[in-house]
């Protein structure tokens, strides 16, 4: 997700990004090595144990962000292809405050949802209005251009929530605009929301294979693995599968609508069907994972267990027998 959002903000003239993180998130960050596409990255780290909402980083950022020019603020769990000279030409077009990116979807009650006047003026902004309560379908994208008077608008040191503090009162100024954007976008803050988005991401760029069978194995497109992956005789992969880095993979497995990430193993005659297996988990012979799992890091799985859909299985977490029910494992 990061190295997409740096592609997309590169490709838009963009210089500089900087992260409004946790220090244990920073640290993952910076030894993940994510490719930074010519950006120069800084890090504005968040007080510890004190969550700033969705404000305070922004004022707590204010230093490295200056008072010199307009920003974007991006939130992290947000999948979308937006050029983003798009939005900040709208900002400065209306001399706008605040602009928000607009997407319009069918539900709008899990997010915030802007009324639209003339020249995208946004004249009454609800933050996840009540089912049958919100006036519009336009909802808040979680993109904004930010001019740099709105760091007066935002006390520091505090938790603050835009959505319910300070758009309100810019709503009341009348500088609060919208932009309206019609491209791909998906908030991939579920689980099933970050399948979802993989099969998207599938479907568009996955590279155009013939459903064959190797000597050994059968994939079934769209699939999509990374170097050093391994895959045993009469295993079947696919349609929708993606296997990290280094994923290892026994002989009569059957993975669909799944995302594996690196270094996971997987024995023999295991099934995993629309399930997200943490980095470095180990899934034993004869599993069977069902959909809307999630297995944490370093999981392990004992042979012959099967996972009722929709289990989580806590990072470094060892499970030894079946879970007929859906649950949290710790």
């Amino acid at each position: 997700m990061l190295q997409w959002i740096y592609e997309r903000t590169a490709k838009s003239n963009i210089s500089e990004a900087i992260l409004a993180v946790n220090g244990l998130t920073a640290f993952h960050i910076k030894n993940q090595r994510v490719p930074k596409c010519g950006l120069k990255i800084k890090y504005s780290i968040d007080p510890p144990k004190m969550p700033l909402g969705t404000g305070g980083p922004i004022k707590n950022a204010e230093k490295l962000i200056g008072h010199s020019e307009t920003f974007l603020v991006l939130n992290g769990d947000i999948f979308v292809e937006l050029d983003y000279t798009e939005i900040l030409e709208t900002h400065k077009k209306n001399k706008a405050l605040v602009t928000i990116a607009l997407c319009e979807v069918e539900d709008p009650t899990r997010y915030g949802v802007a009324e639209v006047a003339e020249k995208g003026r946004i004249t009454r902004f609800i933050e996840k209005p009540a089912k049958g309560t919100a006036p519009t379908n336009l909802i808040n994208a979680g993109i904004y251009v930010l001019s740099p008077e709105i760091f007066s608008y935002i006390p520091k040191g505090k938790h603050v929530s835009m959505e319910r503090e300070i758009f309100p009162k810019i709503v009341e100024e009348g500088k609060l605009y919208g932009h309206i954007i019609n491209g791909l976008w998906m908030d991939i803050g579920k689980p099933e929301e970050y399948l979802q988005a993989n099969k998207i991401l599938l479907n568009t760029y996955a590279k155009a294979r013939e459903n064959k069978s190797h000597s050994k194995f059968e994939l079934e497109n769209p699939v999509e693995m990374d170097k050093g992956v391994n895959i045993g005789e009469k295993s079947v992969i696919g349609p929708y599968a993606v296997l990290g880095r280094n994923v290892s993979i026994g002989k009569n497995v059957q993975i669909r609508d799944s995302v594996i990430l690196p270094d996971v193993k997987i024995g023999d005659a295991a099934s995993i069907n629309g399930a997200i297996i943490g980095e470095g988990a180990k899934i034993g012979k004869s599993v069977k994972i069902g959909k809307g799992c999630i297995i944490g890091d370093q999981a392990k799985i004992k042979d012959k267990v099967s996972l009722a859909g929709k289990t989580s299985v806590c990072p470094g977490k060892e499970v030894s027998e079946n879970i007929l029910k859906p649950k949290i494992i710790c």
